[in-house]
């Protein structure tokens, strides 16, 4: 797809979520927090939803998971200029507590969208609960991080790599080395150089469906 055409694109999908009403959190949120970053990137970072200060802000991953994800982005030589961020869910819901599957149901589809008009060749996942509903599997992620795998999303064959959520890192400082572990391959993968995920490996597609994630006790954040 031509750039321009893409950029064009992902403004409208932008301007239709701002308006959104389809669920419950339209009526506590300050705003829409879509996405940032490359719409022609070539990784994608997903998130699970926004919390205080990307609502106020507008934008994900600020305040000090956003800086350590920064951090992250250097180490191997990128930044936010040159990927794209978003989250599964656009609005803050109430107390940062887990999306419920009505809400999961109503806002995907912004992020496969997402995924449709950027055509990402990697998207990384952030933490549990993007992991699961994006793999389509109920494997936690201190059992999947690091290992990428070959699966559809937005109508197409992605990489889906998952890895521990930023935050997860600043509560327990010794997860920051396996971080800086899984994200060191993310350049390889980049480059076309995946371990796992051969040419040949049927791609698995991840089910675009609520169903996906049941729902969860109420929680701060969904990291592990």
């Amino acid at each position: 797809m031509d750039p321009a055409e893409r950029r064009a694109r992902l403004d409208a999908l932008q301007q239709e979520a701002a308006g959104c009403t389809r669920c419950r959190l339209a009526e506590g949120r300050t705003q829409v927090v879509f996405g940032v970053g490359d719409p022609n990137a070539d990784l994608m970072f997903v998130g699970e939803a926004p919390g205080f200060h990307e609502d106020k802000q507008g934008f994900p991953f600020v305040g000090q998971a956003g800086r350590l994800l920064d951090r992250l982005l250097e180490g191997i030589g990128l930044s936010r200029a040159e990927v794209y961020i978003a989250n599964v869910i656009k609005c803050r819901p109430p107390g940062n507590r887990d999306p419920v599957p009505d809400e999961i149901e109503a806002c995907e589809p912004y992020l496969f969208r997402q995924i449709e008009l950027i055509e990402p060749r990697v998207v990384a996942t952030l933490g549990n609960f993007a992991t699961k509903l994006l793999s389509g599997k109920q494997l936690g992620i201190t059992r999947v991080h690091g290992q990428e795998q070959a699966v559809t999303l937005g109508g197409r064959q992605v990489l889906l790599y998952p890895l521990y959520h930023p935050a997860a890192a600043l509560y327990t400082p010794s997860m920051l080395a396996v971080l800086e572990e899984d994200f060191a391959r993310l350049p390889a993968l980049l480059g076309g150089e995946a371990g796992s995920a051969s040419p040949d490996t049927e791609p698995e597609p991840a089910p675009e469906l609520v169903a996906a994630v049941p729902a969860e006790p109420a929680v701060q954040l969904d990291l592990f």
